[in-house]
């Protein structure tokens, strides 16, 4: 018996090199690894290039970074303050008790 790389459950392989208990299993590994090589390879492609916030605050973007936008431009005001008001809601109403 033999642990799937991909569910984990214990399964007797047929041939001595298979680590997927199915091909349900070894599809959705094939799947994220295709996946994380396209992000990888996309990431590549951005080294050496200058890439500057599309909200025009002129930050530089980090080759990893894979919005177009700086981490301050990517916060949205609105929802902040929305949340501080409830925190603050919620603060006063345990201080009056």
């Amino acid at each position: 018996m033999k642990p799937c790389e991909w569910c984990e459950n214990e399964f007797l392989p047929t041939v001595t090199y298979q680590i997927y208990c199915s091909s349900e299993c070894r599809s959705e590994a094939t799947k994220i690894k295709i996946a994380e090589k396209q992000i990888v390879n996309k990431r590549k492609k951005r080294y050496g290039k200058e890439r500057k916030c599309a909200r025009g605050c002129g930050v530089v973007l980090s080759a990893y970074n894979d919005s177009n936008y700086c981490d301050n431009c990517a916060v949205d005001n609105k929802k902040v303050s929305k949340a501080l008001k409830e925190l603050k809601g919620l603060i006063d109403h345990d201080d009056k008790r």
